[in-house]
């Protein structure tokens, strides 16, 4: 089944072009569970064959990756808490990664719009509760443009990198979900431990 979705994937981004991308992007940035690892590297494949741009593919991928977002945030805004749980299950929206994604949300602030892009099942979901937040909407696009043109380059690079090994990526993505989820959280302790010591060494003053 899964062989099948990604071959379907494939084939809207070779039939549909620049439009495919925008599409698929548009639901991978939702609450769909479209994995952009099986929809970017082939883009980048297809920048390796010629047959795309590079500069336009990370132009278009990103242009669907805010019309998703902020189709789901305007859906948290809007409908709220309580709608979602009730009724999101018929979004294919699960309930506890949903509640795991509020508390994120909550710890880390609105700077996790831009790094949550790089972690799997949170950058599905973490517009919700911007939007149930009523963060400020200026702010959740930049960051969701910052972060989502990022990982987009990354993915579509290494698929052009790969070249017609492009979809090796996918028997790699689990590994590489992890690396980025360890580097994010080393990066989020090293700050915290900085900010404790200016603390402390302010209140030696």
């Amino acid at each position: 089944m899964f062989e099948f979705l990604i071959n379907f994937f494939v084939k809207i981004v070779e039939t549909g072009g620049y439009p495919g991308i925008v599409f698929l992007m548009a639901l991978e940035s939702t609450a769909m569970p479209l994995p952009s690892e099986a929809i970017m590297p082939f883009a980048g494949f297809l920048w390796f064959l010629g047959k795309m741009s590079f500069g336009w593919i990370i132009f278009f991928s990103t242009i669907g990756s805010i019309i998703g977002s902020l189709l789901s945030y305007f859906i948290g805004f809007y409908a709220g808490e309580p709608f979602i749980k009730k009724f999101g299950k018929y979004f294919l929206i699960n309930e506890e990664h949903l509640e795991a994604t509020e508390k994120f949300f909550k710890k880390f602030g609105s700077k996790t719009i831009l790094f949550s892009r790089f972690i799997p099942v949170i950058r599905h979901l973490i517009s919700l509760p911007a939007g149930i937040g009523k963060m400020n909407l200026l702010k959740f696009s930049s960051y969701t443009i910052l972060g989502a043109g990022i990982w987009n380059a990354f993915l579509t690079y290494l698929g052009y990198y790969l070249g017609e090994n492009w979809a090796e990526i996918r028997k790699f993505s689990e590994i590489i979900d992890i690396a980025i989820i360890i580097l994010i959280l080393g990066t989020a302790v090293f700050l915290i431990m900085r900010r404790v010591k200016a603390r402390a060494k302010i209140n030696t003053l």
